[in-house]
């Protein structure tokens, strides 16, 4: 099956990239989540769009992606979110919620799908949360979670 990736699929392509992969996993899995869309000549030309949205959003190159790598790691980011008295938090920390105080820390802008969390976050404390820039640059930012005034 031809499809088109609308958005990034780790280990398959990037927003705009025509890919053919097994029927099964196109029509189950990719499609119905909106991660794809079924290649036909009219959608062949929304992949420039694609393209030209994929760029505006994406680092340069490799020196750019350190350059981000480097402002990111300098930065210190403090969340305030409600809590209870044991230091559990009310939910979890979400990657939305790491995004927005990273731009309120003053540091770039970041996009949310670039974010790795490994655990959900949902206690107080230092947290890391890896952003991978590049294919070859990952960054570690380090968040304070801290219970609300």
């Amino acid at each position: 099956m031809k499809l088109i990736l609308t958005q990034e699929v780790v280990g398959l392509g990037a927003p705009g990239d025509v890919v053919e992969v097994k029927d099964g996993y196109g029509r189950n899995f990719l499609v119905p989540r909106g991660v794809a869309m079924r290649w036909t000549r009219g959608g062949e030309k929304q992949i420039s769009s694609i393209k030209r949205g994929r760029e505006v959003r994406e680092v340069r190159d490799l020196s750019h992606a350190k350059e981000i790598k480097g402002q990111l790691e300098g930065l210190t980011v403090t969340l305030p979110v409600r809590a209870g008295s044991g230091g559990r938090l009310f939910g979890a920390v979400t990657v939305a919620d790491i995004v927005a105080a990273v731009s309120k820390a003053g540091g770039p802008q970041v996009d949310k799908r670039r974010l790795e969390m490994g655990q959900p976050i949902k206690s107080v404390g230092a947290h890391q949360v890896s952003v991978r820039l590049h294919p070859e640059v990952a960054a570690t930012v380090s968040v304070e979670v801290v219970p609300e005034a």
